[in-house]
């Protein structure tokens, strides 16, 4: 079904504001789609995310390592 945007303007000359701001929410939707669809992931920048983010919980737990058997001796001590 083809139709032309001449017939899509006269039908929105028609339409109530609250018609207009649902056509202008349904069109809002079919662009964040669209980008979603065009989302591309570079497995090269993912593995560098992955190794970045592993490096940092390695970091926060060796420092949280020294807290955590501090913890413990005081727990022993009560």
């Amino acid at each position: 079904m083809s139709i032309s945007s001449e017939a899509l303007k006269q039908d929105l000359d028609q339409l109530t504001e609250e018609q207009l701001q649902q056509v202008a929410d349904f069109i809002a939707f079919l662009k964040f789609r669209d980008k979603r669809r065009h989302v591309v992931l570079d497995p090269a920048q993912l593995v560098t995310l992955a190794t970045e983010f592993a490096e940092e919980d390695r970091a926060l737990a060796e420092v949280g390592i020294s807290d955590y058997t501090a913890m413990l001796d005081r727990e022993d001590r009560q």
